[in-house]
């Protein structure tokens, strides 16, 4: 399953996100998500601004989350996360400074960092510093879509690569996830081309497949997780039991066919046949009863063996 993660809702032009919608399960993609970002002061009374469902039609072969992307620019401010997690399926951090990434990375709750790697970063990616958040479970994500459209001459492809290749050697190729962030559908790109891509950025082939596949689906899941769980407890809503009626149906089969009998009504049907041993008896208690049968048996066979065996002329 291929995954595309950063989609960004447009609530004006429904048309434009109906054909890009198509056009990833065109190219073999399962899962997307539809991007809301919010930039500034985060509103107290926080609803999605993405409806469910979609008001136009969608193919169905496709899966579709919410997501919410948060710009990070000053470290002062409440962003409300834990708010925004209950609303949306996904919740996305994009810092623009060193201080709200080291924030975001360490201390912030978050699914994804998103970082607009199109532009010249005004700081450098540590290992140290990205490695907490990888250990904590954060992914980080690399769009690519802005760097393919935009008619700069080539500057946001220049600095896409570059910004990727090193974000990539600072995070020893781990927890990395792919995104097309397309506003067109000429922007989004087929699994394979990202495959591509990544080799270029130097994330290698298996471990792009995995930014749009494992990594992707290990962001949803734990996402999910955070939503439908506290202080560890999870709720279970199918526990592998089998439905009412076909529990029933299986019991009258071994009914029919002889099978599926307790325990207690075979001891029974043994008690009722004259079996030396009982249920109520004790370990204790069978085991001298086994012996007096044993001792039984021996005498039997000896008395046989003597009448057998006895002289005929003797009186």
């Amino acid at each position: 399953m291929y995954y595309d993660l950063n989609v960004p809702y447009d609530a004006n032009n429904h048309s434009e996100l109906q054909q890009i919608l198509a056009f990833l399960a065109e190219l073999g993609y399962n899962t997307i998500a539809l991007n809301h970002t919010i930039s500034g002061k985060v509103p107290e009374n926080i609803t999605s601004q993405i409806p469910s469902p979609l008001p136009f039609s969608n193919p169905s072969s496709l899966h579709i989350l919410r997501r919410c992307t948060i710009h990070l620019s000053d470290p002062a401010q409440n962003h409300r996360l834990n708010h925004i997690s209950s609303v949306y399926d996904i919740v996305a951090l994009q810092p623009t400074t060193e201080k709200c990434l080291q924030l975001a990375c360490l201390g912030f709750e978050c699914d994804l960092i998103s970082l607009d790697l199109s532009i010249r970063l005004p700081f450098y990616f540590k290992h140290t510093t990205l490695a907490v958040a990888l250990e904590r479970g954060i992914k980080f994500e690399i769009c690519y879509g802005t760097g393919i459209l935009n008619g700069d001459g080539g500057a946001s492809r220049r600095n896409l690569i570059s910004n990727a290749t090193q974000l990539i050697r600072a995070t020893r190729g781990r927890g990395i996830v792919v995104s097309s962030e397309a506003k067109k559908a000429l922007a989004c790109r087929g699994p394979a081309d990202v495959i591509n891509m990544a080799v270029l950025w130097g994330l290698g082939q298996e471990r792009g497949a995995e930014a749009i596949g494992r990594e992707a689906r290990s962001a949803m899941m734990q996402a999910e997780l955070k939503r439908r769980s506290h202080a560890g407890v999870i709720d279970v809503v199918y526990g592998g039991e089998k439905p009412e009626g076909l529990a029933l149906e299986n019991k009258e089969t071994n009914a029919k066919q002889g099978k599926g009998k307790r325990k207690a009504e075979v001891l029974e049907s043994r008690i009722s046949e004259g079996d030396v041993l009982s249920k109520s008896m004790s370990k204790r208690e069978q085991k001298r009863q086994a012996k007096k049968a044993r001792l039984e048996v021996a005498k039997t066979h000896q008395g046989e063996n003597e009448s057998t065996h006895k002289d005929p002329a003797a009186p």
